[in-house]
Order: structure tokens, then C-alpha cells, then sequence
């Protein structure tokens, strides 16, 4: 097959370089997008006459045959012919003879390149956006059911305060909702249409590129011609934002795992999403919660090597830049499929609420309350915190729990406990007196409920 580039040359490219130099095999999947940018720069073209009016028409006619063909899966895709825009205007001119060649008029594949990735993109992060989404509602419907299912809250993995089950699930809500609005920014700064900016310099026809750009669905115009074709900004950032999901998936996937282990056994993973032993037959395996725990981190790597494609690379374009697809691809994919499996694995979980009450009764996380309890006797914090402390100790010695300790061995430690004590370190209470915005009280978490709702509205 002659290159569509092989004007200068006069040897036929070596076989083992057109294998290694085409990139078919994985940025055919922008076909769509590629097909689309070509019909608006076609349109374009016809309406700057630039090409006569029919020969845009014809154009414009042989891709959509063209889209129609690869839908349907009649085409095989060229490696001689090197990438996905080699192939599609191959495609047209095999389809409607010499006049496919004028497609690339006004055009370069480093601005046409940069054009599909940000399309890709923006449907990609559209997507995953509305699975944020679903999650978040997921959570906000378990959160409501277990508003006031106490658990322990945990430092250092360490029994430390009571709080309830659906706190503790707003605040990945939290997170989730930061995903989100992270890559609500991200897409704006993908929004800019970089076709015109030719192979680095632009191009000597006059182009209406605001008419582009409102054909393909972009807010504005890239401002800098040499940026335009080399900026990958763009992928690193959503890469990044991809990053900090699988973040929060696989803490999330952690604490599941830990859960549902006989040493919490605060939840059971429904059977759908468990895997067996091979050799144990009594074993339930959390297989899904660990593969998405493992899997975050081949989007961090993703991310690793589209900074370190990038660092070292002077403007304009370079090949280099042909590593950013794959890398892409696959962040995109991964963090869709484990969005995907997430949400419903999430729905079916059973909760042991009376594990969890006792849990939270254990390990004296109401300490910090009977601590409160003094300071609003006139002790110093400082001085109720080693009180407290030293009753937690008496207690350890004698195994006993706070709440077990009589009114004289109270006193022990401060003459100002009285009986109301116990009300103040039951650990109920302990939950429903943290009324602070943002804290675990059940009206608290309700109003937070509420409010994030009314953002995903």
C-alpha cells in the first residue's frame, strides 16, 4: 500500500517498523470519532470554498458509508495503513475514488489526533459521571436505612468513637462527590476543539473553526496552535481524577474485605459476588472487593505513564505521544467496569447491626464521653483526659467496661461523677449527642442525607 506520507521517500518502510509504528490495534476504537470530526472539517471545507459544495456532499456521504460499513463489521482495518485516520480516509477513497484524497486538506493527524481524543474523552467522562452518580444514590439509600445502626469508628484501625453504619458510608458519599466534581472540571478544559491548528503551525486556508467546533459539540477554540497538538493536559488530569476514584473504590473494597472477615463479621457478601476455595470448602471469598482493590493499581501506573511520556517532550508533536491512547483506554475502562460491579455488589451486602453494637460497646469508645462528662463538672480537659485514661485502665485490670462501673468506683477517680453518668456514656447517646454539622448524630447524618441528595438533583 503507497503511504498517504510517502511522497519523500524512495524505500518501501521495513516490515518489522510498520508493525511497530502502527497504532490501529488499539485507537480504532475512535472511529466514531474520527468519522465525525472528518464529516464537520468536510462541511467546513464546502462552506469556506475550500471544496466545491457537491464535492463536500460526496465527501460527506462516503463517510457516513464508511461509518455504516465499520458498524456492520465489513472492514478490516490496515496496519500498513498505520493508524485510525489513515485507515477511515483510505476507507473513502476506496469508496468514492480521488476526491477522498481532499479530505485531509487544512489538516493535520496531530490536530485530528487531538480532536478525537477529547470527543473520546468527553463521552468517557460523561459516562462515568452518571455511574458516580448511581453510586452515590446506592449510598445515600443504605446510608437512610442504617441512620442509626451503631458501629465503632475506627483510628489507627483502633476501636476509637461510636458512630453509625450510614455515617461512615456518607463519607465515601463525600468522596464520591469530590470524584465527581473533579472531573465536571476536567471536561471543561477537555472542551476546546484543537482542529485547524494543522500539523503545528495552522494552516494558510482560511478555516472557520468556530463552525467546527459547534458542529462536534465544543464550548471554544484552542488559542495556541502549537499547544493544541501537543497538550495531553487534558488526559492526565481525567487519568488522575480516574486515580483518585480507584483511591477511594479500593478503600471502600478495603474495609469490606476486613468486614466481612470472621474477626469483624459486620457484614456478609451476598453469594453473587463471593467466590469459593478450590481446596476449602467452607471458604466465602471477597474476590470482587479485592480484584477492584488490585486494580487500582493499573490506573495509577496509567497515570505514571502518561506523566512520564510527557515530561521530557519538546513542542509540537512527537511519536511519543502515540503512548497516550492505551494508557487512556484503559484507565477509562477500569474505572468503569469497577463502578459497574461496585454499586450492585454494595446493594446486596447484609449487615449484622447487633456485631456492629457490640463492637462499638467494646474497646471503650466512650471514654472521650466520660472525659466531656467532667469538663462540664469544671475539669480541664487535660486533667478529665487522664482520668478518664486511668478508669479505662481499672477497668482493663479488673475486666470491666465503663458502663459496668459502679457509682464508688466512679469516684475513685473524680468525686464530681454523680448517676447521670451512665446516660452520658451510653453509647447510643454517645452517637446522638455528637450533634456538630458534619457529625454522626442520626438527625445530622439525616440533613446530610438530604443535602446531597438535593445535589444529585
Amino acid at each position: 500500500m503507497a503511504k498517504l506520507w510517502g511522497g519523500r521517500f524512495q524505500k518501501e518502510t521495513d516490515t518489522l517498523v510498520e508493525d511497530f509504528h502502527s497504532s490501529i490495534s488499539f485507537d480504532q476504537r475512535l472511529y466514531k470519532y474520527d468519522i465525525k470530526g472528518s464529516i464537520a472539517h468536510a462541511r467546513m471545507l464546502g462552506r469556506c470554498g475550500i471544496l466545491l459544495p457537491k464535492e463536500a456532499d460526496a465527501m460527506i456521504r462516503g463517510l457516513e458509508e464508511v461509518l455504516a460499513d465499520i458498524e456492520a463489521g465489513r472492514v478490516e482495518f490496515s496496519v500498513e495503513a498505520e493508524d485510525i485516520h489513515m485507515n477511515v480516509e483510505q476507507l473513502l477513497t476506496d469508496k468514492i475514488g480521488e476526491l477522498g484524497k481532499k479530505l485531509h486538506t487544512a489538516r493535520s493527524r496531530n490536530d485530528q489526533v487531538a480532536l478525537d481524543i477529547r470527543m473520546y474523552l468527553k463521552d468517557e467522562i460523561d459516562r462515568i459521571i452518571v455511574l458516580l452518580r448511581g453510586l452515590q444514590l446506592s449510598l445515600l439509600d443504605l446510608a437512610e436505612k442504617h441512620i442509626d445502626t451503631v458501629m465503632p469508628g475506627y483510628t489507627h484501625l483502633q476501636r476509637a468513637q461510636p458512630v453509625t453504619f450510614g455515617h461512615h458510608l456518607m463519607a465515601y458519599c463525600e468522596m464520591f462527590r469530590r470524584d465527581r466534581e473533579r472531573l465536571i472540571d476536567c471536561r471543561r478544559r477537555t472542551d476546546f476543539m484543537p482542529l485547524g491548528a494543522g500539523a503545528l503551525a495552522g494552516t494558510t486556508f482560511s478555516l472557520d473553526r468556530a463552525f467546527v467546533a459547534e458542529q462536534l459539540g465544543f464550548n471554544a477554540v484552542t488559542e495556541n496552535s502549537l499547544d493544541a497538538v501537543s497538550d495531553r493536559d487534558f488526559a492526565v488530569e481525567f487519568t488522575a481524577s480516574a486515580s483518585l476514584i480507584m483511591v477511594h473504590l479500593s478503600r471502600f473494597c478495603e474495609e469490606i474485605i476486613l468486614w466481612s472477615s470472621a474477626e469483624f463479621a459486620f457484614i456478609e457478601l451476598d453469594d453473587a459476588y463471593s467466590t469459593g476455595s478450590s481446596m476449602m470448602p467452607q471458604k466465602k471469598n471477597p474476590d470482587v472487593a479485592e480484584l477492584i482493590r488490585g486494580k487500582s493499581g493499573r490506573v495509577f501506573g496509567d497515570l505514571q505513564a502518561l506523566l512520564t511520556m510527557l515530561k521530557g517532550l519538546p513542542l509540537a508533536y512527537n511519536k511519543d505521544m502515540q503512548e497516550d491512547k492505551e494508557a487512556l483506554f484503559d484507565a477509562a475502562d477500569t474505572v468503569k467496569k469497577c463502578l459497574v460491579i461496585f454499586k450492585p455488589m454494595l446493594e446486596t451486602i447484609r449487615i449484622k447491626k447487633n456485631i456492629m453494637a457490640e463492637a462499638a460497646r467494646g474497646g471503650f469508645t466512650n471514654a472521650t464521653d466520660l472525659a466531656d462528662y467532667l469538663v462540664r463538672r469544671g475539669v480541664s480537659f487535660r486533667e478529665a483526659h487522664e482520668m478518664s485514661g486511668k478508669a479505662v485502665l481499672y477497668c482493663l485490670e479488673k475486666g470491666l467496661t465503663l458502663d459496668g462501673m459502679s457509682i464508688m468506683e466512679f469516684k475513685k477517680f473524680s468525686p464530681l461523677v454523680e448517676e447521670d453518668v451512665y446516660k452520658a456514656i451510653d453509647i447510643k447517646q454517645c452517637v446522638e449527642a455528637r450533634k456538630v454539622p458534619g457529625g454522626p448524630a442520626p438527625e445530622k447524618v439525616a440533613e446530610s442525607i438530604a443535602r446531597a441528595r438535593q445535589r444529585l438533583e
